[in-house]
């Protein structure tokens, strides 16, 4: 039963990825669809991560009370329906609503399947475990734009979130058959509304702000609100014994917080190397977007490829060496990077993308790993809630960095020089960013084996 279930896992790993990469390639096509106009397409993407990021925590907490499999199941069920509500959308408003609700729905997923899957796996194997699930996510991030793009091709962009709903029903019939055991926390009683609520209108303000910070003037003011008012989610959360985030865990537990902070510095270092890698490939070097797609390939194939066998590593070393290690390796290759697109090379790239990945499978396992592990079970939710938080605020905070990066004006370059030079300090940013990371992760004593 332990395989039916982590096979369910490895499904809902793989879609919400893959339907992220796989729509990037789409968005041309929706845009001539209906008109839209390019910042309406960027919220097609951004929409998805802010309304994920807003319910995740709340969604954690409303587990605990209904249960873990009732709220996944509700999840998968409403980010499929929300799938082929995307597919058949009359307008741009009702595509945006659904990648909205879509999100919603991942949140749901998001917010449980790292517990549940803890939950399920023996200490000694939930590092295996862990690493085929984070497998399955490089895996939807690998094939997303290749069979996206087919799909795109051949059927037009609804065809991608009609496969999407398809594997989605799959893995629903799949939870109802194999996935027959609740977990309810039974001390979880109480509710935090005010926190939920001041956590919301923080976490929309804030994203919106860093999202709209070069598009509108009054984006600094809603950024600058938003930090306010999360100070005060933050302070609410200190005063309450129900709260969504309880802070003093995270201030007691020195392995918790810490591997949360080193997951979003990394994600922050990370996230946005395929966009400057796609700009660089095919704006610099003038490759077609099919011959981009397929040189970004190796770095998805090689952490899926890698993912299960450090995850078993996990188990019986230490995941912060590990993760320590991987984030070593990924702070090498980004600054491979800046080597590379100073040189205009394409074929130092493939190398450089081998090592990032490798850095990339040593990291993310074991450090899901030592999140999930540092804590107590009737934590679990949360942890998996702050896991995918930390997460999803580092791709925000990557995208916001280069959005900053890119729009430096060198007037004195020409314009193929200065898209380089503003790739190559980006990705001396992400370097630093990347080596900054290390310290709170070699900051964790203890082997997550010692907190089972």
């Amino acid at each position: 039963m332990q395989n039916q279930i982590l096979w369910i896992m490895m499904l809902s790993s793989f879609l919400t990825p893959f339907t992220s990469s796989a729509l990037t390639l789409s968005l041309p096509d929706i845009g001539q669809a209906y008109q839209a106009t390019p910042n309406e397409l960027g919220w097609v993407i951004e929409i998805f991560l802010l309304t994920s990021i807003i319910f995740l925590l709340p969604m954690g907490k409303l587990a605990d009370r209904l249960g873990k499999r009732r709220i996944f199941l509700w999840g998968m069920s409403l980010f499929t329906v929300s799938s082929l509500a995307v597919a058949l959308a009359p307008g741009m408003g009702g595509l945006l609503f659904f990648r909205a609700v879509q999100g919603i729905g991942a949140a749901m997923i998001y917010a449980t399947s790292m517990s549940i899957l803890t939950l399920v796996s023996p200490p000694d194997k939930r590092g295996r475990a862990i690493g085929w699930n984070v497998s399955m996510v490089y895996v939807g991030l690998a094939f997303g734009p290749v069979l996206g793009g087919l799909l795109n091709y051949y059927l037009g962009w609804r065809s991608i979130f009609c496969f999407i709903t398809a594997v989605g029903l799959v893995t629903v019939l799949a939870i109802m058959r194999f996935l027959r055991q609740e977990w309810i926390e039974e001390k979880a009683s109480g509710r935090d509304g005010l926190g939920a609520l001041l956590y919301g209108l923080a976490m929309v303000l804030m994203m919106y702000g860093l999202s709209e910070l070069l598009n509108q003037s009054y984006a600094w003011i809603c950024l600058a609100v938003g930090c306010v008012i999360f100070a005060g989610f933050l302070f609410h959360e200190l005063q309450v014994t129900q709260a969504i985030l309880p802070i003093r865990l995270l201030l007691e537990n020195r392995e918790f917080s810490l591997s949360n902070l080193t997951a979003m510095l990394n994600y922050s270092a990370t996230f946005a190397i395929s966009f400057l890698l796609s700009i660089y490939l095919q704006s610099v070097l003038g490759l077609s977007s099919r011959e981009a797609g397929l040189m970004l390939l190796v770095q998805p194939v090689m952490m899926a490829a890698l993912s299960p066998q450090t995850g078993k590593l996990s188990d019986h070393h230490s995941a912060a060496k590990l993760s320590s290690m991987g984030m070593g390796i990924i702070a090498i290759g980004l600054l491979g990077f800046t080597l590379t697109v100073y040189l205009r090379s394409l074929w130092l790239l493939i190398p450089v993308l081998l090592i990032v990945g490798t850095g990339f499978a040593f990291f993310a396992a074991p450090n899901n790993n030592a999140i999930m592990s540092s804590v107590p079970k009737k934590y679990y939710g949360l942890a998996s809630s702050m896991l995918s938080t930390v997460r999803l605020v580092g791709q925000v905070l990557s995208i916001a960095i280069v959005t900053l990066l890119l729009s430096i004006d060198w007037s004195w370059l020409e314009a193929t020089d200065r898209v380089v030079r503003n790739i190559e300090l980006s990705f001396l940013v992400f370097t630093v960013l990347c080596i900054i990371g290390i310290v709170p992760s070699l900051s964790r004593k203890k082997h997550p084996s010692e907190k089972n």
